[in-house]
């Protein structure tokens, strides 16, 4: 099998420069440059990547967990990170884990066993402390706010930003808010029942059980949603819908049933996805596509000898008034 010491010596150039050529090294002449492509070529050399890994210490890849591929939530997040990792020639590793613990634990050990350089955590069913103890083998980033153990993390305030949502429909004159949102139990979603019961708490707002709807995950879900609002004897008459998409199909479906929007229902999503541009929907940008692009640099620079001290990076969310409010 070729080595790079008998390209060299074919093509006539020294070790050093078939190894900047592999390496895509910008300082070797164009003339050189083809003679080594032209002996690769007819050598039929293909790198040892294990040996390469061992000499540089890299792989060129960093992991990402997420719990789904399919939500527009996560997709939007993985868009920037995609675009700055393609930047600096990283691969992704996209490890899709459905909020396993064992599974997120399968890629920590990667990271452990050198056969990925870092990890991005978009969501995680483990805890801070376990997160932690896997940082002495190579940069972890999380989206989320983890507090201060010993990894750089970058998120938005759910909390925060869903009280800002809920003052805006109060500030346009609703009183009757209903709210719906995925997985009751995740962590941003606890974070924005705290802000929806202490919101309706200090404004002495109604509060019916019924109005607060999980398990949302998509257009279907929008439209299950207005069905249910439909047959309620008392509903509400402004909804925060955790999520674009899913505010979509909401929408979609009570104007068939001849509901006006925001006529006799006003809807706010989440997210400020490319259906919420158009359809016009009322949103709370959360910077999800900079999340991810942060995040990816914030790995980058640690890897590439930047300050090893963790970074915490808050992303201010911002209200897009539409049509629907």
């Amino acid at each position: 099998m070729a080595n790079i010491k008998e390209i060299a010596r074919i093509a006539g150039v020294s070790v050093t420069t078939v190894s900047r050529v592999l390496n895509n090294h910008p300082y070797v002449s164009s003339n050189k440059r083809a003679v080594v492509l032209e002996t690769i070529e007819q050598l039929k050399y293909t790198r040892n990547m294990n040996a390469v890994h061992l000499i540089t210490g890299r792989t060129g890849a960093v992991a990402v967990i997420l719990p789904y591929i399919n939500s527009f939530y996560f997709s939007i997040v993985m868009e920037g990170l995609a675009h700055e990792a393609l930047i600096a020639q990283y691969r992704l590793i996209v490890c899709q884990t459905n909020y396993s613990r064992e599974e997120e634990l399968k890629v920590l050990d990667m990271l452990r066993n050198k056969e990925i350089d870092g990890v991005v955590i978009v969501s995680t069913a483990l805890t801070p402390e376990i997160i932690a103890e896997y940082t002495v083998y190579g940069p972890i980033v999380t989206c989320q706010n983890s507090g201060k153990h010993g990894y750089s993390s970058v998120y938005t305030e759910h909390y925060a930003a869903f009280r800002h949502g809920l003052q805006y429909l109060y500030d346009k004159g609703h009183r009757k808010i209903g709210y719906c949102d995925g997985r009751q139990n995740g962590s941003s979603s606890s974070f924005r029942q705290s802000a929806y019961h202490e919101f309706l708490a200090e404004k002495r707002l109604p509060f019916h059980e019924e109005w607060m709807i999980f398990d949302c995950v998509n257009e279907e879900s929008g439209a299950a949603i207005a069905q249910q609002l439909l047959t309620m004897p008392e509903r509400p008459e402004a909804m925060m819908v955790a999520g674009d998409h899913i505010a979509a199909g909401l929408i979609i479906e009570a104007r068939k049933h001849g509901m006006s929007i925001p006529g006799d229902l006003a809807v706010m999503g989440i997210d400020n996805q490319p259906i919420g541009r158009l359809l016009e929907i009322t949103t709370i940008d959360n910077q999800l596509y900079e999340m991810g692009a942060a995040a990816f640099r914030m790995f980058h620079e640690q890897i590439n000898g930047g300050s090893h001290c963790p970074v915490y990076r808050k992303l201010e969310h911002r209200i897009i008034e539409r049509s629907t409010v």
